[in-house]
Formats: structure tokens, C-alpha cells, sequence
């Protein structure tokens, strides 16, 4: 069984979030906060955790399915980091074989569109250089439980998603080593080492995703996260890494990167992950699923229906503009009419993370309905209102993720 122990440079990390806390003001006796609480065990009938996820946190999580794993509301504590055992899983296919991680070094990938086209393994790419970069990774159907229309798929709420330290090779000086991009190619294409079953058309199954090939310069070929070698369940032994793009675009157990002319022929491409209107059919006339939105949600207080008291409290959540940087996020906590600025706390790690943010608050006994909104630096604000889509994608909406509390 894989296994994550907390290494030292994450634990330093944590810890000075949560110093950062205190040093706003925001971590005082009496205040109330979410992470102050265990966390809410899981149910009597949860489903439980699938072997190549085993060492997940089963109390954090919510187990949708065998290839689907979100963080609990009330789990995202206050580390800007996320732990790998909490992070969320969503895979499109059944993740391969373990032993594909017996010789992480011998991994290969096939690097296609370049003028020195190469069979590379982990341990050559380990040679070119290294980098280490903190993204947000959040799934594309994030938010889709708040659809009304219930589209079909996983109905998660805010835990898909989550903020990661990856560390492997630049792209852009892979490219370079290899003589730089052969014509001008529109794309970037990442295809997946999954098995497929035989007698089938590969195209139909293969998660093989095509991106801007302007996504390069920032996005990475990772073997570690979270300081730790990259586990089966995130896509080692190796991640394509494009950082403010959706997870999907993150491509697992990576085994070929190709610069094209058009986007990929494969289903998941062609019509999988579309911006397909309502009543209406996925075409690859649609706009893809591609870049994030600007987006933040409230985690504390009162998370799953944790008892809050009348009196002073901290409003606390997570904040990210997906291709830009957080310049502020405004807290309402009545839902809306009235807004005041949150302070940033934590440490900023690029434009690519998410911020903490904390508002100290007095909170009357009564309902209250708690929403955040951020603008980013190039002035992007989070929607009020969710674009409407068949499948249930890219639910930015700040009103859909109000979290509701009774106070006492």
C-alpha cells in the first residue's frame, strides 16, 4: 500500500499558515472556527476507499466511486496547501497497474512536434533541469451538485479541488533541449498510460486532452507532489502539469506530449468536456473546457452543519482567479446585500495557488448565508450567476456556493 507521510518542508508550511492566523488577529481564544472541530466522521454506509487510494483520510472524504473522491466542506483546514491524503481523485479510466511505479525512473514518454523528436524516461528528464510550482487542481464538474437540472456525473460541491506543490520539468525547457517546436503547431497534446480494453476504438476511451500550446510556458512534466514521488492515484510516475487549466487537462501517467496542428481525435477531446448548451448535443464546435474562472467558496464556520454560537467568529475560505493572480475577495454574510474585504493570509505562492482569506465577523443568533467573491488582478470578478451548461462544468458561481448557518 502507498503511503504519504507528512515530509518536513510541507509541515513547516503548514505551520506558518496557521501562524499567519494568528499574527492577523484571526486565531484568538473564543473565535469560533471550523477547523477547531474534528472532522465529521464518515457515515455508517460510506462507501469505503479503493485500494490504490487506501491511504486517503477516509474522515475527510466523501467516496462518490471507485474513480471519484472529494474533500468534506469542513476538511479544507487552514494550510494553503492541501495534504495529499486529502486531496480529491477523479479519474476517467481505472487507474493502471501499481507496478508501473516499481521503476519510476524508467518511465517513458514520447515527446512528438519538436526537431529532435525523443523516447525520454523519467530519469533522462530528471537531467534538463527542475522546477517546482504550486497550482490549484480542481476538477471541471466542480460545483455540479448545485446545478438544479441535476446533470448526470459526480454532483460535487467544493471538493474537487485543491492546492498542490508540484516539482518536476519545465516544458518549455524540454522543448528547448530538443530543438524547440517543428512549425507552428496551435497545440499542446498530452495522451494518458491507462490500459484500454482490447476490440475496442482506442479514440472512444484514451484520455488524450489538447490545449493552447501558449499553456507551455508555465506547465510542467511532474514526478513529485507534495514533496513526495507522485502516487498512483494523482498520475505518477509522471503529470503533464498545466497550471490554471482544469484538471483534466492535467494528464495522467503521461506516456506521450505532441505539439499539433489540430486537437486530439479522441472522444474526450472531440466532444467529452464541452461547453454544451442546454437541450443540445457535444460538439467540437463548442468551446472546450479549458482555462478556470475566477472562484472562491466559504469553509468555515458552520461546514456540514457544525454548531456555530452567537458572537464573534472568522469567516474563512479559499480563493483562486485560475490564469491570474487573487488581488481581493469580499465576504457577505447576508448572502450578498452588504460586503466587506477580506484579509489574505498564508503565504502567496504565485499566481497559479489559491489564498486563504479570513474575516472576523459578529454573528447574531438567527440564519445567516455566507458568500464569498474574489477579483483578480487583471479585474476579473467571480460571477454571481452559473453558466448554464448540459454536463454541469466550470460552476464558478458565488451565490451557488453560499453556505447557509443557523447560528444559536
Amino acid at each position: 500500500m502507498e503511503t504519504t507521510p507528512l515530509n518536513p518542508a510541507r509541515r513547516r508550511l503548514l505551520a506558518g499558515s496557521a501562524g499567519a492566523l494568528a499574527a492577523a488577529g484571526l486565531g484568538a481564544p473564543g473565535i469560533v472556527r471550523a477547523a477547531d472541530a474534528p472532522a465529521k466522521p464518515a457515515a455508517s454506509a460510506a462507501k469505503p476507499l479503493p485500494p490504490y487510494a487506501a491511504w486517503k483520510d477516509p474522515d475527510s472524504v466523501i467516496v462518490h466511486s471507485a474513480n471519484t473522491i472529494e474533500l468534506r466542506r469542513g476538511a479544507f483546514g487552514d494550510g494553503v496547501i492541501t495534504p495529499s491524503r486529502q486531496l480529491y481523485v477523479r479519474n476517467n479510466l481505472p487507474p493502471p497497474d501499481p507496478s508501473i511505479l516499481d521503476d519510476r525512473d524508467g518511465w517513458k514518454v514520447e515527446i512528438q512536434g519538436v526537431k529532435q523528436p525523443r523516447t525520454l524516461t523519467v530519469g533522462d528528464l530528471k537531467t534538463l533541469g527542475v522546477e517546482t510550482l504550486a497550482t490549484v487542481l480542481q476538477c471541471s464538474g466542480n460545483g455540479r451538485g448545485y446545478f438544479p437540472h441535476k446533470p448526470s456525473g459526480t454532483p460535487w460541491q467544493v471538493g474537487a479541488a485543491g492546492c498542490v506543490m508540484w516539482t518536476g520539468v519545465p516544458i518549455r525547457t524540454l522543448v528547448e533541449y530538443l530543438g524547440g517546436v517543428e512549425g507552428a503547431p496551435a497545440y499542446m497534446t498530452g495522451t494518458g498510460g491507462e490500459t484500454l480494453p482490447e476490440g475496442l476504438d482506442p479514440k472512444t476511451l484514451v484520455v488524450e486532452r489538447s490545449v493552447p500550446r501558449e499553456a507551455m510556458q508555465d506547465a510542467l512534466l511532474a514526478w513529485e507532489m507534495n514533496g513526495e514521488p507522485l502516487s498512483l492515484a494523482h498520475g505518477g510516475p509522471l503529470r503533464l502539469i498545466v497550471p490554471g487549466y482544469t484538471g483534466v487537462n492535467n494528464v495522467k501517467y503521461l506516456k506521450r506530449l505532441a505539439f499539433t496542428a489540430e486537437q486530439s481525435p479522441a472522444k474526450i477531446q472531440q466532444t467529452g468536456y464541452r461547453m454544451t448548451p442546454m437541450d443540445a448535443k457535444p460538439s467540437p464546435e463548442q468551446p472546450s473546457v479549458w482555462a478556470m474562472d475566477p472562484k472562491s467558496w466559504i469553509t468555515g464556520p458552520g461546514a456540514e452543519g457544525r454548531a456555530v454560537k452567537a458572537g464573534r467568529a472568522v469567516v474563512r475560505g479559499v480563493a483562486f482567479g485560475g490564469m491570474h493572480a487573487v488581488k481581493r475577495v469580499d465576504v457577505s454574510i447576508d448572502g450578498g446585500k452588504t460586503w466587506k474585504q477580506a484579509a489574505l493570509i498564508g503565504p502567496d505562492l504565485g499566481k497559479y495557488a489559491w489564498r486563504q482569506f479570513a474575516l472576523p465577523v459578529e454573528l447574531s443568533a438567527g440564519q445567516h448565508m455566507l458568500v464569498s467573491r474574489i477579483e483578480d488582478t487583471a479585474g476579473n470578478v467571480q460571477v454571481e450567476n452559473r453558466i448554464e451548461n448540459a454536463p454541469g462544468y466550470v460552476n464558478s458561481s458565488w451565490r451557488d456556493h453560499a453556505l447557509t448557518l443557523n447560528v444559536s
